[in-house]
């Protein structure tokens, strides 16, 4: 194949046929001029006035009517805890009837527990629920969110702790 030879001109004219081009009109760009976000400074605080805004009384009254119960059954969790406790105490062997009637009753005091487990899921998608809506959860609505959870988490802490002492009581 042979070669044909080209011109400088014919070059130069191809290098500012292809330069040219370069410097065609852009028309859908973006702008380069400074957004109006650019114009705060990054380094001010930001002042926080969520403080201020009211609670939202229906979230607490629908948290506490979820809650309530728990605290009410809390009484016969803590009754059949003691029963099972009495037992374990006087158990005889594994298998004897003794251990059976503890096992029993740690069993039923298991049971009665359900409840308090139950309210703390219901707590808990009760407020993953209004996260997820977008709904506003103002400070003093956190509080009353942590204070109802931290007081059912203590009452769950207390029964679970006592049920492990009363099972490992009976699997000596």
């Amino acid at each position: 194949m042979r070669r044909l030879p080209l011109s400088p001109a014919l070059l130069m004219l191809a290098y500012a046929a292809v330069g040219l081009a370069g410097c065609a009109p852009v028309t859908d760009a973006p702008s380069l001029a400074r957004r109006p976000a650019e114009a705060i400074d990054p380094r001010l605080p930001i002042a926080d006035r969520s403080a201020a805004l009211p609670a939202d009384p229906a979230l607490a009254a629908a948290l506490r009517r979820i809650a309530d119960p728990a605290f009410a059954q809390a009484r016969t969790v803590d009754a059949a805890i003691a029963r099972a406790e009495g037992l374990a105490a006087t158990a005889g062997p594994p298998g004897s009837e003794s251990w059976i009637s503890a096992q029993q009753s740690l069993s039923a005091a298991v049971a009665a527990q359900e409840p308090v487990t139950r309210a703390i899921g219901e707590f808990d998608a009760a407020v993953a629920d209004r996260i997820a809506s977008g709904a506003r959860l103002v400070p003093q609505d956190l509080a009353a969110v942590r204070a109802i959870s931290g007081d059912l988490a203590a009452v769950d802490r207390r029964h679970r702790a006592a049920l492990a002492s009363v099972q490992r009581r009976l699997s000596r």
